[in-house]
């Protein structure tokens, strides 16, 4: 008789091994190599072995040159939910949102369920964690006890699908979360490497053979990526992360992956008594808070997705006591706070080797472009010289290591959204003739670092507290 095959596999990044090991050496990660049975099914679902000689059915070749109908989008009317999403729910498609413990996720799944069920559309909410009594709870706190929502209490992959399939497939389904999701194919406990797989896989397979928009609730790393095997974030078609700091009310919903949408669109909410409200002008809300005019303060001018969202840089440089000065950053990447920083002690003569820099994104929402490098830099150098840049100033622009500033994508879309704000004036890198926006703001450009510093040394200093 021969003896069953086994594998090992790593619970954090899905590598398999041929043996047991305390350390995997894919992700490097220790004690997460579980023994696992392994899949009996291939990604097409059909089984791998015992199909023989067996011979596949033909499939339906088309041309590229033929029109297909734009697929019909279910609107919630939750607008920073479906601006996320591209406009609304696509029929048949699967999504996959993931985001810290306690951020939020439920809350705003169960909002957005009891909208679409409002729309007269049939929606169901499986919770895998929380009994019905419970979910009915939240409702009710939420002032959503009644809506016509379906609930279900349930873990079991092959009884959910057998009660969805009977009668009218729902237009949308919520599944919270994959990771307590199972199915009897394999052998392995809930939130494996391999059930995440496999269930997921069924999943999407349900969604796209009926037409129902499926909606997975994925657990996070301590590292903020979504736990289990990244080939699941390949099978769905959008990859959405609700994105929020612990002392803030804000919260951001961030599509990662979308195939019917712009990809890093983002959704801003504020999270109350009563849920998840929505913020429609979010640069409101990360300015509006600002002290006035302020050494080491800087408004950035930036854009997330296809929105133009003004965030207040804070930066303080003070002199260290350690051996080590510390770079401490929050909202920002701290590798290219160390390029700037670089730039600034080579190019321009500032030495920061030993002072310690702390940087800030106002708000609590994370910017990853780099056209936020002159912002920063800008708030770097008005905490040393203690000049505070003009509070009706935006600014923005990417640094190169030569020192030079180089223009940015939507320079336009950027300053009128500063202008609709109420600022006047804008730093921001040189431009040819076809490349300078119009505006009705005062621009200021700059080629490199030197003239933002000379910019900064011409203001007059309306801000104590910063290094002559």
């Amino acid at each position: 008789m021969a003896r069953p095959q086994r594998i090992y596999v790593c619970q954090s990044c899905g590598a398999v091994a041929p043996r047991w090991a305390g350390r995997c050496d894919s992700c490097g990660e220790w004690n997460t190599i579980t023994e696992e049975q392994p899949d009996t099914a291939g990604v097409g679902g059909g089984p791998q072995k015992g199909s023989g000689g067996a011979k596949g059915r033909k499939i339906e070749l088309v041309s590229m040159a033929g029109e297909s109908a734009e697929p019909p989008r279910l609107k919630s009317g939750i607008d920073e939910f479906d601006r996320v999403l591209g406009g609304g729910l696509v029929a048949g498609s699967a999504i996959l949102i993931g985001g810290d413990p306690g951020i939020g996720k439920s809350t705003l799944l169960l909002q957005a369920m009891a909208a679409f069920g409002k729309s007269k559309a049939e929606v169901v909410y499986i919770s895998g964690e929380e009994a019905i009594a419970q979910v009915r709870m939240r409702a009710r706190r939420l002032g959503l006890a009644d809506a016509p929502v379906a609930l279900g209490a349930e873990t079991n992959l092959k009884d959910i699908l057998a009660t969805l399939s009977e009668g009218k497939p729902p237009a949308a389904v919520v599944i919270d979360s994959i990771q307590t999701m199972w199915t009897d194919t394999l052998e392995s406990a809930p939130g494996t490497v391999g059930q995440v797989r496999a269930c997921s896989q069924e999943l999407v397979r349900f969604a796209k053979r009926h037409g129902t928009a499926i909606i997975l609730v994925g657990h996070v790393t301590k590292d903020g990526q979504i736990a289990g095997p990244r080939v699941v974030e390949h099978m769905v078609d959008t990859v959405v992360y609700f994105e929020g700091e612990r002392g803030h009310q804000f919260r951001i919903l961030r599509a990662v992956k979308n195939r019917f949408g712009p990809g890093n669109e983002i959704g801003v909410f504020e999270m109350g008594e009563l849920g998840l409200s929505e913020v429609p002008n979010p640069s409101a809300l990360f300015i509006g808070e600002r002290d006035g005019e302020s050494s080491g303060s800087a408004v950035f001018a930036g854009i997330e997705g296809t929105r133009p969202v003004l965030v207040e840089i804070q930066a303080l440089v003070a002199q260290s006591s350690l051996g080590t000065p510390r770079r401490a950053v929050v909202g920002w990447d701290s590798g290219r706070l160390s390029m700037v920083l670089a730039v600034l002690d080579a190019r321009c003569g500032l030495s920061l080797g030993g002072q310690d820099v702390y940087l800030n994104v106002a708000g609590g929402l994370r910017i990853n472009e780099p056209a936020a490098d002159l912002a920063v830099a800008g708030a770097l150098v008005s905490s040393i010289t203690g000049n505070a840049l003009p509070s009706d100033c935006v600014i923005f622009g990417e640094i190169a290591l030569s020192g030079s500033v180089r223009p940015v994508s939507q320079m336009e879309a950027r300053l009128k959204e500063a202008e609709k704000l109420g600022f006047k004036r804008a730093i921001l890198p040189a431009s040819t003739a076809r490349q300078r926006p119009s505006t009705g703001l005062k621009l200021t450009e700059i080629e490199d670092l030197g003239g933002l510093i000379a910019k900064l040394a011409a203001e007059p200093s309306k801000a104590g507290g910063g290094k002559r």
